[in-house]
């Protein structure tokens, strides 16, 4: 198979995505839901094997060596055949980028090509109860007793970690300096003893999540991805790219933007509804123009789209409860739609943390007040 230009890779994987598509599960996102593992890592396998796995990842690690302008044209395929690019995105994008660019020989040898194979499978144990979106604020502990590391605390909001393998776990390692000099990042194994995994059941009645609790458990010390005490540093260049690949979430924006439209279908709207409606829709095709600009790589300019998306798709959840009168808030999809929609104010980094990023990084206002510690 030839690589070629981004164009030749584009038009082959185009043409391969046509051929197979009928084999991969519906378009999920980012996060494999768990009655979707089985056909998720199906799929994630027949995708390695075509060499659309880790585009851009060495070849010595299983990848193509490619460009992420390449790995970027692969999503946008993607997006437009309503497949999953990769099994999910912890595993292709935040632990393979963690282990590509912090990872010794060894653990890099031990991760990677198992990872695009779907043998390893990853989940995030990052946010806390008490530490979701102050990230620094962490109190799980990592201590240090020998050639191992001692884990105790609460891990919450961890999506995968009933069917993972593996995890990347950010814990305090360090209680008596700055928050965010204090912490390590590890990749962490589901299977040691003193691992409780419990299903955290939403107002929707699903459980998409878990929470994870550690008890004594012991890990080893070779499972440090990065420098002691640096897990911040490490964390935050892989949080980075999560928000990339403009153009694959231009697809995505495009069909929520069709669903808004249709929300009026069959339906006579009152004047104030309609004026409600087409905002909107206004907003959203803005946003799709911030989208197309975005290139390849993320940028804090991204916090401006997962803001506006956020709080627009929560108006369009409440204005369709709204049209779908008392019986429709009861129960039925529109209530499901309402009861979900806050959810996206949190997920990805809540709506307050985006204002700051957006304040502070791209605006150049003064940074928030941080209370003394």
């Amino acid at each position: 198979m030839s690589d070629g230009s981004v164009e030749e890779f584009q038009a082959g994987a185009r043409e391969w995505l046509a051929a197979n598509k009928a084999h991969a599960p519906r378009d999920y996102g980012a996060i494999c839901p768990p009655h979707l593992v089985s056909a998720g890592v199906a799929w994630q396998r027949r995708v390695n094997e075509a060499g659309y796995a880790g585009i851009h990842w060495p070849t010595e690690f299983g990848g193509r060596g490619l460009t992420v302008q390449h790995n970027a044209a692969w999503q946008y395929e993607c997006a437009l055949a309503a497949v999953p690019a990769v099994l999910n995105m912890v595993g292709l994008v935040l632990a393979g980028g963690a282990l590509l660019k912090f990872g010794t020989p060894e653990q890099q040898a031990t991760h990677l090509r198992q990872t695009l194979k779907a043998n390893h499978v990853w989940c995030q144990l990052f946010s806390e109860p008490g530490a979701g979106s102050d990230l620094g604020g962490l109190t799980t502990k990592a201590e240090r007793d020998g050639d191992r590391f001692i884990v105790n605390g609460q891990k919450v909001w961890c999506s995968g970690g009933r069917y993972s393998n593996w995890g990347i776990l950010m814990a305090r390692t360090n209680p008596d300096v700055p928050k965010h000099e204090g912490i390590s990042f590890f990749a962490f194994p589901m299977n040691l003893p003193g691992v409780e995994i419990r299903p955290l059941k939403q107002m929707t009645g699903e459980a998409e999540f878990d929470e994870v609790f550690f008890s004594d458990v012991q890990l080893p010390a070779e499972n440090l991805l990065g420098p002691l005490h640096g897990g911040w540093n490490v964390g935050m260049a892989v949080l980075t790219s999560e928000r990339g690949h403009g153009s694959a979430s231009v697809v995505g924006l495009e069909r929520r933007l069709t669903a808004m439209s249709d929300i009026g279908a069959g339906r006579t709207l009152g004047a104030v509804e309609r004026q409600q409606l087409a905002a909107l829709i206004a907003r959203g095709s803005s946003y799709k123009s911030m989208a197309q600009r975005q290139g390849p790589i993320a940028s804090t300019a991204a916090s401006l789209l997962k803001l506006g998306l956020s709080e627009m798709m929560f108006e369009a959840a409440m204005l369709r409860g709204d049209l779908a009168g008392l019986g429709g808030i009861l129960d039925g999809p529109d209530a499901s739609g309402m009861l979900a929609a806050p959810a996206g104010r949190i997920a990805g980094g809540t709506s307050q943390v985006q204002r700051n990023i957006i304040g502070e990084r791209l605006l150049g206002l003064p940074r928030e007040p941080r209370p003394a510690t």
